[in-house]
């Protein structure tokens, strides 16, 4: 187990800022930073930089980190909190990052609501009272090609903003009750319908497993794909835009 050694601030040159050549590098791998404004993009930085310095990053398997590995993931993180409480990401104190898909070996639930022990591939996993889980071959293409409706590095940030009330349940903890009752509203509906194969293009099958698989993939869709989640499902982006506080469908129209 590889574990990154940072300065004090974060910044490899001890300055505290957003160094120069991380800036390149999230310009360069990190495709949907070129929709935010000016503010958005100095927000997003701030948010990285803390990622950075503050939580432990691990590589497995004789993995080396690198800059370009560390900024590239802590940059897609800090764009789902960009208008969210500083401290969203506390329960979050280690990122562990794998080359490439690793075989879940414990039972799970399939895209048809059935258990397997089948072994599977994933991309990412998100633990209660532990680490964030990251493939990194599969967080560097979907910062480079956004668009499809997937991206590892927000499905399992998206799992620890769920957790943050102590459940996993599909429902981060809200600004108050007529939120969260339009909250339940609107995502058991559309859960339901994921569940009996009528959630449209935007909301792929994996939705349905349970309420927080829906909340995760509804996330990676409403940063990836807005237009479309708009389209098919407005109010469930109307409850995702009041949550995180951000309209990606205008920012990319922008």
């Amino acid at each position: 187990m590889f574990r990154r050694r940072r300065t004090i601030d974060g910044s490899p040159d001890g300055t505290g800022g957003f160094p120069a050549a991380w800036r390149s590098i999230v310009e360069q791998r990190v495709r949907m930073f070129a929709w935010l404004d000016a503010d958005e993009q100095q927000r997003l930085e701030a948010i990285a930089l803390d990622l950075i310095a503050d939580k432990d990053w691990e590589a497995a398997h004789g993995f080396e980190l690198t800059d370009e590995i560390i900024v590239t993931i802590a940059a897609q993180a800090a764009l789902l909190v960009l208008e969210l409480p500083a401290d969203a990401y506390r329960n979050v104190s280690t990122i562990l990052v794998q080359p490439s898909a690793v075989r879940l070996e414990r039972a799970h639930r399939t895209s048809q609501g059935l258990m397997s022990d089948d072994r599977m591939l994933v991309d990412g996993q998100a633990f209660f009272g532990g680490p964030v889980m990251i493939a990194w071959e599969a967080a560097r293409f979907e910062a480079r090609h956004p668009g499809r409706g997937t991206n590892v590095v927000l499905h399992e940030f998206a799992h620890k903003l769920d957790m943050l009330d102590g459940t996993l349940d599909g429902t981060p903890p809200l600004a108050d009750q007529a939120q969260r009752e339009r909250w339940i509203e609107v995502c058991t509906h559309v859960y339901r319908a994921v569940e009996i194969g009528e959630g449209g293009e935007a909301l792929r099958s994996y939705a349905g497993i349970d309420a927080a698989e829906f909340f995760a993939v509804a996330t990676e869709v409403f940063f990836d794909r807005p237009h479309l989640l708009r389209d098919e499902h407005p109010d469930l982006y109307e409850c995702l835009h009041d949550f995180y506080g951000q309209d990606p469908a205008t920012r990319t129209d922008r």
